[in-house]
C-alpha cells in the first residue's frame, strides 16, 4: 500500500496582527517541512478575522515557496466563487512554475453568507457561480482557446489539471469530485443532524467516501484527503488547559449559529468537534477510533478550534511527526 501523506494545515488564527500572522504561518510550515510533513494547506478566509487570517492564498504561497524547498503547498481551499477565475489559473500557474511543481489547489463554494455580498453574489448564487468558474479554471490550464483563438494561458499550466481538489459535505459534491477526477477534501469537523448528535465524524464522512470511490473514473487514483484538529502535548493536562478557551469558544460559535452542543465541558466539546488532544498515547487512541483515516491518502493535522501559542504549535507539529506518523500513515 502507499504511504498516506502527511500534512500540516493553517488558517492563520494565531493571536497577532496580520504580519505577524503571515510571519509565524511561514514558520510553522518551515518547521513542518524540517519535521518531515509532505504537504502545508492554507485557507482563504474574507473579511472574518476571527475566522481566518488570509484572503490571498497564491500570494503568501509564492512567499512561503521561497523559504522552502520539499514540501507541497496547497490551498485548502480558495473559496472559488469570488474569484476571478482567469487570474487564478494565471496565478496558480506561475505560482506552480516558481515553486518547482510543487503547487496543489483545493477549491470550495464557501461558508459565510455575508462575505459573497461585497463580491456581487448572494449566498444562494455560490453553488452556479462555484461550478462556472472551476470550469473555466480547467479550461484554461488545458490549454484551450479563451474567447478568442489567440487567447491561451501563459504560462501554460496542463498539469494543474491533474491536482484540484474539491471540498465537500456532501455525497452529492463527492460524486462530482469523482466523476471530474479530482480529490476529495474532508473537513475537520461537521455540524450533526439535529436528531442524531451522538454520530461520529467518521460515520458522517464513510458514506462520503463511499459515494466518491464508487463514482471515480476506472484507471483514476483517488486522493482523499482528510483534515484533522490535533493538538499535542507533553502532558494531557496542559493540553486540555491550553485547548478549553479556543473550544469554549468554538462551542459557543456553534450554539450561535443555530446548533445544538451536548454537554459544557472542554471533554464534551473535543468529543463533538472531533478535536483530538492530549499526549501522543492519548491522540493515538483517539486517531484510531477514526476509520475515515484508514482510506485517506492524505492526512492534514490543524491546531484549530484549540488555538495555541506559536511556540506550543511548532512543539504539536514536533510530536506529531515523531510519535503520531510512524502509527497512521
Amino acid at each position: 500500500m502507499t504511504r498516506k501523506r502527511l500534512g500540516f494545515f493553517t488558517r492563520l488564527l494565531d493571536d497577532a496582527p496580520p504580519k505577524e500572522r503571515y510571519r509565524l504561518a511561514t514558520e510553522q510550515i518551515r518547521h513542518a517541512e524540517r519535521s518531515g510533513f509532505d504537504t502545508a494547506w492554507i485557507a482563504q478566509h474574507h473579511f472574518h478575522e476571527r475566522e481566518g487570517g488570509l484572503p490571498s492564498p497564491l500570494v503568501f504561497l509564492a512567499h512561503v515557496a521561497a523559504q522552502t524547498e520539499k514540501i507541497r503547498l496547497g490551498t485548502a481551499i480558495i473559496t472559488l466563487p469570488m474569484e476571478n477565475p482567469l487570474r487564478v489559473a494565471e496565478d496558480a500557474a506561475v505560482l506552480d512554475l516558481l515553486a518547482d511543481g510543487r503547487l496543489d489547489v483545493g477549491f470550495g463554494s464557501g461558508g459565510t453568507p455575508t462575505s459573497f455580498l461585497p463580491f456581487g453574489l448572494t449566498f444562494e448564487q455560490r453553488g452556479a457561480a462555484f461550478a462556472d468558474h472551476l470550469h473555466l479554471i480547467q479550461s484554461a490550464w488545458r490549454g484551450d482557446s479563451l474567447t478568442h483563438p489567440d487567447n491561451h494561458l501563459y504560462p501554460p499550466a496542463p498539469q494543474l489539471a491533474e491536482r484540484v481538489w474539491i471540498a465537500t459535505f456532501s455525497v452529492e459534491g463527492a460524486v462530482r469530485a469523482a466523476q471530474a477526477g479530482h480529490g476529495l477534501m474532508l473537513s475537520r469537523t461537521q455540524p450533526r443532524p439535529a436528531d442524531r448528535l451522538d454520530l461520529t465524524l467518521d460515520q458522517i464522512q464513510n458514506p462520503i467516501v463511499d459515494a466518491y470511490l464508487n463514482a471515480l473514473p476506472s484507471g483514476v487514483a483517488p486522493r482523499i484527503l482528510a483534515s484533522r484538529t490535533a493538538f499535542v502535548a507533553d502532558s494531557d493536562e496542559y493540553a486540555l488547559k491550553v485547548a478549553t478557551p479556543g473550544l469554549t469558544r468554538q462551542a459557543q460559535a456553534h450554539v450561535a449559529a443555530g446548533h445544538a452542543v451536548l454537554g459544557d465541558s472542554v471533554t464534551d466539546y473535543i468529543r463533538q468537534f472531533d478535536a483530538h488532544i492530549g499526549t501522543p498515547q492519548t491522540v493515538l487512541a483517539s486517531l484510531s477510533q477514526d476509520s475515515v483515516l484508514r482510506r485517506a491518502t492524505d492526512i492534514s493535522f490543524q491546531v484549530h478550534s484549540v488555538e495555541p501559542s506559536h511556540r506550543d504549535t511548532l512543539r504539536s507539529i514536533e510530536l506529531i511527526a515523531e510519535h503520531i506518523a510512524p502509527h497512521i500513515l
